[in-house]
């Protein structure tokens, strides 16, 4: 379809649902008179419902373009985030024969020479690709496992990049006009929604993440994450094991099943708290649709989740991860002071700032929330307030935490619906505690050394020539000191104090890496005899140039 259409049709779907009401406090705000006769449906309906079903009626990039937008909670009104965090996607299947046709030419082999059983009916249509029941073959000829066959949608990636066109022409004319553009930053939220559909078209990069998340929970009596069969996926195909459960907010089937949802709430906040500060590899799109429950009838009191879906898989740098931890950590505590020092102390907020005010800011929406039960207290709330607090105070907009944030919240609903009194406070606190302590313990202090020792050996011996180098330049410097009166004596001597103080503290951290390193070969297995002694000389030799180095009055 050429674009120019494709942007008429758009406009005719907007103007029918009466979506001019969205141009209120824009630029555009005077073309709601002129658009309003064009408009056909009920202006009663709540502005954000009328939003989610024109971009249902638009088709699935549309609907996956809104859900993406949920995320971006920081740039929205409460009630479109909310009607667009509902957007499902209700999209009519692709023929099977053409399914069957692109697993063929993927794979290279005729269907039936790679699966006993192929049903080209689908299981469940979405807006980037659709899912087929199949069996595999065993080598006999037989038929093997029960597995699921996902199919990119054929054409998709031409409609993405018209529709993608038609976004970013649109971020452009936003960025031109709109008063807070600098705040919303239209660009950056297309690059990013541009990312995630790239992202989602590559089916070998979502098994991938199966089977990272598959390996970390291996085992465990929490979480269940289907099997990736590489054989038998590329890009535009993935084969997973076939898997059967209840839909997390299907509480009736829940309660039919004799299923313990009390102990189903409590996990599933354990398990979000586990998967970010634990593993740092989060399920991102954790709505109920992609959270089943397993029905093993022998599982009704220690049940299980099953995890579905992986293109949309987060990470935090080790920098946000610590961060983000102490934040939660001093909103359990009520620590308002710390939780301004970190939002400052993390980069997100500038230096300048006041951390009085800042602290003040942060009492006024946190103390509220302690007045209720614990039982009624959302930390994804919590969080989301103190994110459009914080941008008052020039807060820098973090993606990766606002994909985090929208997962707790998700997180927090299911868990909350399963078990309408859980107190997530009480459940959450311990686990992130315990985490944190194994975190940075020295145990994990002692074998990320051990992993960075290579690198260290590697440039050690670079380090004598480093430190002569910098010895010869402080000695260059202070013959060239020309001292004319008794104030620059008084700084010449005061110079050359702090030079001497830099030489014996790089001296001292040279002896202490070196005693570490001796220290890690010792502990690995003595390579000589004096390993020990030499240890304990060069860590004296360093704290006592560290003690020479010690600033003095």
């Amino acid at each position: 379809m050429a674009a120019p259409l494709r942007a008429l049709r758009i406009a005719r779907v907007l103007f029918r649902h009466r979506l001019d009401a969205l141009l209120e406090g824009t630029p555009f705000a005077s073309l709601r008179w002129v658009l309003r006769p064009l408009g056909r449906g009920r202006s009663d309906t709540p502005r954000g419902e009328r939003l989610r079903a024109a971009l249902e009626e638009l088709g699935p990039i549309f609907v996956k373009f809104g859900q993406i937008l949920s995320t971006r909670r920081d740039l929205l009104p409460p009630d479109i985030a909310d009607a667009l965090a509902l957007l499902r996607d209700r999209v009519a299947p692709f023929d099977g024969a053409e399914a069957r046709r692109i697993i063929e030419e993927q794979l290279g082999q005729p269907i039936g020479a790679l699966y006993a059983e192929f049903d080209e009916t689908p299981l469940a249509s979405a807006s980037i690709a659709q899912v087929h029941a199949a069996r595999l073959r065993e080598a006999d000829g037989s038929a093997g496992r029960a597995v699921v066959v996902k199919v990119v949608r054929p054409g998709i990636e031409r409609q993405i990049a018209a529709d993608l066109d038609l976004l970013k022409a649109l971020a452009e004319v936003v960025a031109r006009t709109h008063p807070r553009a600098d705040k919303i930053r239209p660009h950056e939220v297309v690059a990013e929604i541009e990312t995630t559909l790239r992202g989602e078209l590559d089916l070998q990069r979502e098994g991938a993440n199966a089977s990272v998340l598959r390996r970390f929970w291996q085992g465990s009596e929490d979480l269940y994450v289907p099997e990736v069969f590489w054989s038998h996926s590329h890009e535009r195909v993935l084969t997973l094991e076939r898997v059967s459960g209840i839909p997390a907010d299907d509480i009736a089937a829940l309660e039919a099943a004799g299923i313990s949802r009390k102990t189903l709430a409590a996990k599933g906040v354990r398990v979000f708290y586990q998967q970010v500060f634990r593993d740092n590899f989060f399920h991102a799109d954790a709505h109920a649709g992609n959270i089943w429950v397993d029905d093993d009838p022998a599982r009704r009191e220690n049940p299980r989740f099953i995890a579905l879906d992986f293109g949309i898989m987060g990470q935090l740098s080790a920098t946000d991860q610590y961060y983000l931890a102490e934040n939660f950590m001093a909103i359990f505590q009520r620590d308002y002071r710390r939780i301004a020092e970190l939002h400052v102390e993390a980069g997100w907020m500038p230096s300048h700032l006041r951390l009085d005010d800042l602290e003040a800011a942060t009492r006024a929406v946190c103390e509220p929330y302690f007045t209720r039960p614990l039982a009624e207290i959302s930390l994804g709330e919590v969080l989301v307030k103190l994110f459009r607090t914080a941008q008052q105070y020039e807060l820098t907009l973090q993606p990766q935490l606002i994909l985090l944030q929208k997962t707790l919240l998700n997180i927090e609903g299911v868990a909350r619906h399963l078990d309408p009194k859980l107190d997530i406070w009480a459940v959450a606190e311990p686990v992130l505690a315990e985490i944190l302590k194994k975190r940075y313990s020295p145990g994990w202090l002692i074998e990320e050394f051990r992993k960075r020792l290579p690198e260290i050996i590697t440039r050690a011996p670079d380090f004598p020539r480093l430190v002569h180098g910098f010895l010869a330049q402080q000695v260059e410097a202070r013959h060239r000191i020309h001292v004319e009166s008794a104030d620059l004596a008084a700084l010449a001597r005061i110079s050359a104090a702090n030079q001497r103080a830099s030489v014996y503290a790089i001296l001292g951290a040279g002896l202490m890496i070196t005693a570490a390193v001796l220290f890690a070969l010792e502990a690995g297995g003595p390579r000589w005899a004096g390993a020990p002694l030499a240890t304990w000389l060069t860590g004296a030799s360093a704290l006592a140039c560290f003690i020479a180095a010690w600033p003095r009055r």
